[in-house]
This record gives structure tokens, C-alpha cells and sequence, in this order.
């Protein structure tokens, strides 16, 4: 019964995201954390930071790390293949039928409806993860990394994965490097 929740739930995220990565993450979110409750806010925010480091696809390491998480070998077997094999078929359908159908109005009509949908829920994604970070970092400190992290990506053109190493770093070493600091001023 594991494994069929498995791939249904990597199945449902797979057949019903379009847009690319980004946009499979909210449908992810909901099957993992609403749905059949495989991990908390916390280890799936987690999961999406570390899954954005890496190279590839989101959706995939996702299924591939909750696949492992919930059902070792054989579940990250299942998810991975029920979130590769079906959008890739639904892919190449939609694609072949979009390129005969290019030129008409709903199409292209249709096409751009899919970018402020995708924009809303990278959105309320956005504002999960920050008032997630809130709980744990309090409100002023969360908004200032979200600020600074911005600011960073936008006027700076540095890389999200740059600064998301660099949290890491922070997170892993901050206190040994505040403390060697503090004994500094002692000195």
C-alpha cells in the first residue's frame, strides 16, 4: 500500500504541474506534507533548499529523496518513475499538439494564462517558507535574509545556490565563528 501512495502521489504532482520545476514544488508540498503526511514544513523546506543546490530537475530529487525517505529502494523507484515517465508522455502529447495548434488564438491565449497561475502559487509558496523561517528565526531577522538574499540575486546577479551555500555555511559554522569572535574581544 506504501508504494502505490508512492507513485500516486508523485503521479498526481507530475500529471497536474506544467511550468517547470518551480511550479512542481506547491503540487510536491501538497502530496508529501497535506496529503499523505510523509515529513513536517520544516524537513520538506529543507528538502527544497538542498534539492536546489543540486543539478537537475526539482521534482525528481524531490521524489527521489521522499521516495527514499518513505519507502527506501523501492520507493524512490516508485516516485521517480511515476513523476518521469508520465510528464514526459503528457509532454510530448501536449508539444505535438500545441506546435499543430501555434498559430490559433486560444492557444496562445492559453499559454499565457499559465504565467500568473504559476506566479500565484511560487508566491504562497514564497510566503510559507518565509513565515516558516520566522518561527525559527523571528520576523526581522527572516525579512532582512529575504531582503539581503534579493538584493543579492536581483542587483548583484549571484546565484540563488551561491547564497543558499552560504546560509548553509552560516548554519553549520556561525557559532563556532561567533565564538571564536567573542573570545577575540575577550582577549
Amino acid at each position: 500500500m506504501k508504494y502505490i501512495q508512492i507513485f500516486l502521489g508523485f503521479f498526481r504532482a507530475g500529471m497536474l504541474c506544467f511550468g517547470g520545476g518551480p511550479a512542481s514544488i506547491p503540487f510536491v508540498h501538497r502530496e508529501a506534507v497535506v496529503r499523505y503526511q510523509w515529513m513536517d514544513e520544516e524537513a520538506f523546506s529543507e528538502a527544497v533548499a538542498i534539492g536546489n543546490t543540486l543539478p537537475g530537475p526539482i521534482n525528481t530529487k524531490l521524489a527521489g529523496y521522499i521516495g527514499w525517505r518513505v519507502g527506501g529502494f523501492w520507493g524512490l523507484l516508485c516516485a521517480v518513475l511515476a513523476a518521469v515517465l508520465p510528464t514526459a508522455i503528457l509532454m510530448i502529447v501536449l508539444m505535438t499538439t500545441l506546435s499543430h495548434f501555434s498559430e490559433h488564438p486560444w492557444a496562445r491565449g492559453m499559454t499565457r494564462a499559465m504565467f500568473p497561475v504559476v506566479g500565484a502559487m511560487l508566491g504562497i509558496m514564497g510566503w510559507q517558507f518565509l513565515a516558516l523561517a520566522a518561527k525559527g528565526l523571528r520576523w526581522p531577522v527572516a525579512v532582512a535574509h529575504f531582503i539581503v538574499a534579493g538584493v543579492l540575486v536581483w542587483f548583484f546577479n549571484i546565484h540563488p545556490a551561491i547564497i543558499l551555500a552560504g546560509l548553509f555555511l552560516w548554519a553549520f559554522f556561525g557559532h563556532k565563528i561567533t565564538a571564536l569572535l567573542k573570545r577575540g574581544e575577550q582577549s
